[in-house]
């Protein structure tokens, strides 16, 4: 008998948690009339209380909220020193944002393989390291920590800067270690789709003060001044504030507003609850896919870490994913195949049509050709074979933290009956 979908099995987690403390929060907010997050002490701001929160759930010394994941990436990279002309490694596997953030500095995204895991493949990475070379953005795709031990090191050994993407991995870690503090910054998303959401937001995590400071300056084209007039009380210091004064350079506008903060802050207390069921899920889940033969299930590089909230499995073909995808299907079990060369994904490069055809809106051909060091880059849709290989022979499972312990059994006799009549 196939599974049916009685329960509710969403995998919307943050927003289905929505409730009472975020009304309340917001409420608050619009009866004081102040969305701004200045003018008023940390305690009082519910944007400076999501960083501090952040700060003490994560063990980082600096938190820095702006307005999406896309702006805590661009922060990033201005924060660790990313500028026109430079090369920036980033995954095939991932949203267009990660790539689209290094070009809206006039950078540009060399695109490297994915392993097993479904994240950057250090090997191919230290192939793809040119003199022009930067930084490297590992993804944490899918709430799955990359292999940053050996993208660390790699970093280390070439002098590069390494910006963490946690976009789909808050709450996530490395051998104890929060994601997005293992290299030099990291950034999270807030979007409504992510773990936990605030509509729309972000968050940039470092340990290193100057890579916080460049990060601040450049997300607000005002932040200087807040600074000099000491808003917030946070400078006492004559030469502190004329230090502020001379750091000023061409920041954007990607602050945090009030509203966001304030369910983002109330969404962040929620954050390990949701967490722990859905590592529980993944856990029984994965040891119920084992029933099923010549399926491998994705690397993991710390299953402890892992966020749980999804799961990949790999045949040894494209025509035997789709093959075991629509038998799963048939009793019910909700998965499904990734990849499609005529279904546009941008979370896969293949699908990246600006990137791959270097359109821009600049008459001069910025950041292509315009500037003093044009692009050396050649892009086009079967650059990364390996990483093709992998997303097509893939069948993902989406995990939501309200499925039950009913639902879920039911999944794992579903699996295991498909395994018995697979074999």
């Amino acid at each position: 008998m196939a599974v049916t979908f009685s329960g509710h099995v969403s995998a919307g987690l943050g927003p289905e948690e929505i409730g009472d403390e975020e009304i309340a929060a917001v409420t608050a907010v619009l009866k004081s009339k102040n969305l701004f997050r200045f003018f008023k002490s940390r305690e009082e701001s519910y944007v400076a209380r999501l960083e501090d929160l952040f700060a003490e759930k994560a063990g980082a010394a600096h938190v820095l909220a702006v307005n999406s994941g896309t702006s805590a990436l661009i922060s990033g990279l201005v924060g660790i020193g990313v500028s026109q002309g430079d090369e920036v490694l980033v995954p095939a596997y991932t949203y267009i944002a990660t790539a689209a953030a290094v070009l809206a500095l006039g950078a540009f995204p060399v695109v490297v393989e994915i392993d097993g895991s479904l994240t950057m493949d250090p090997v191919d990475a230290e192939r793809k390291i040119t003199p022009r070379t930067k930084a490297i953005v590992p993804v944490h795709m899918r709430g799955v920590p990359c292999n940053m031990e050996a993208i660390v090191d790699l970093a280390r050994r070439r002098r590069l800067k390494v910006l963490e993407d946690c976009a789909q991995a808050n709450g996530g870690s490395y051998r104890g270690t929060a994601l997005g503090l293992l290299g030099d910054a990291g950034a999270y998303s807030f979007q409504h789709f992510k773990i936990i959401t605030s509509g729309e937001g972000g968050l940039l995590v470092t340990n290193r003060k100057e890579i916080h400071d460049r990060a601040a300056i450049y997300h607000d084209s005002a932040y200087t001044f807040w600074m000099e007039k000491n808003i917030e009380g946070e400078l006492s210091d004559p030469e502190e504030i004329a230090r502020w004064k001379q750091a000023c350079f061409l920041g954007e506008n990607y602050r945090q507003s009030e509203v966001h903060g304030a369910i983002g802050y109330e969404q962040l207390k929620k954050r390990d609850a949701i967490l722990a069921r859905t590592r529980a899920i993944k856990k029984k889940l994965r040891a119920a896919c084992e029933a099923l033969p010549g399926i491998t299930p994705e690397a993991t590089h710390d299953a402890e870490g892992d966020c749980g909230i999804s799961l990949a499995l790999f045949t040894e073909s494209e025509e035997r994913t789709k093959e075991v995808a629509t038998i799963l299907k048939a009793e019910g079990i909700r998965c499904g195949t990734r990849f499609s060369r005529h279904v546009p994904d941008r979370h896969l490069f293949y699908h990246w049509d600006y990137i791959m055809e270097k359109r821009t809106l600049h008459r001069n051909g910025f950041p292509w050709t315009g500037g003093a060091r044009p692009c050396q880059m050649e892009y086009s849709k079967e650059m990364c074979p390996q990483t093709l290989d992998w997303m097509s022979r893939g069948i993902f499972f989406s995990i939501g933290h309200l499925m039950s312990d009913r639902y879920l059994d039911e999944v794992c006799r579903g699996i295991e009956k498909v395994g018995k009549a697979l074999s």
